[in-house]
């Protein structure tokens, strides 16, 4: 069984002092977890702060989106070396939110995945469909184009990496998420358009994660889908009871799973 990774996404939500709290309560809560990978990606002012708790504290530290080059004059963005330095592991790009709200391309979310892979950063790619994509029965053409443009011209020394998160853009802070047979089947439209690029072998290390309203209420649902590797959770994250039932929840199911098999 892979080692499932899930993941917070706190966005632009909290302050050094409140990420400091919830990062403490979240390390408390995850003593003897094992089996699962937990990742927090607080907001960039919270990065250093979060880093020193993430050292003996059970997760690692992401961040949020990155510039792909190493210095210049781009206002307001980060570099991968500055995020190397405050001690993050993995980034998150291409979250939906970066694709609709800031229009990022995918010519420019491939630029950040091979500038974070160079950098020694673990890229944790989002793809999704629109809710007029899914209506028009082209969900499936939509995703494979964005894991496609993604990674191509990734070296297969590196795609092992690579995290894909599934979240459909319909289901990102809607309150709906996705049926576990709609998750399932696009797990595997990703899946497909990756071995298309990587061959058969790939997916052997390489986990797909599902994002989308992710909560206690419904996370043994989508832990249930064996094509569901980890989770990417947003709004649910920045209650740490919530996001420790998640994991704890998440981590019981599969391990169950891998049990019975």
């Amino acid at each position: 069984m892979k080692r499932p990774l899930i993941v917070g996404n706190w966005k632009m939500h909290g302050t050094r002092s409140q990420a400091l709290l919830l990062s403490r309560s979240v390390a408390r809560g995850l003593q003897g977890i094992g089996a699962v990978e937990v990742v927090l990606a607080p907001p960039y002012t919270a990065l250093a702060a979060v880093g020193e708790v993430a050292r003996g504290g059970g997760f690692r530290l992401a961040a949020q989106n990155l510039h792909w080059e190493s210095s210049g004059a781009f206002t307001g963005e980060i570099s991968p070396g500055m995020l190397k330095e405050v001690g993050c592991r993995f980034v998150i790009i291409g979250h939906s939110e970066r694709r609709h709200l800031f229009h990022e391309s995918d010519r420019w979310i491939a630029k950040k995945v091979a500038a974070a892979l160079e950098a020694g950063l673990a890229p944790i790619v989002c793809v999704g469909e629109t809710l007029k994509e899914r209506k028009r029965g082209t969900a499936r053409r939509a995703i494979s184009r964005q894991v496609r443009a993604a990674l191509k011209g990734t070296g297969k020394n590196v795609i092992e990496r690579v995290s894909l998160a599934y979240e459909p853009v319909w289901a990102i802070g809607t309150g709906h998420h996705a049926t576990p047979e709609q998750v399932g089947q696009a797990h595997g439209w990703i899946a497909d358009a990756s071995k298309a690029l990587f061959g058969r072998t790939w997916g052997r290390k390489n986990r797909i994660l599902y994002g989308g309203s992710v909560k206690p209420d419904n996370v043994n649902a989508l832990a249930e889908v064996p094509e569901v590797e980890g989770l990417l959770v947003g709004g649910a994250s920045l209650k740490g009871a919530d996001f420790l039932k998640i994991i704890w929840g998440f981590r019981d199911v599969k391990l169950g799973q891998h049990g019975r098999s």
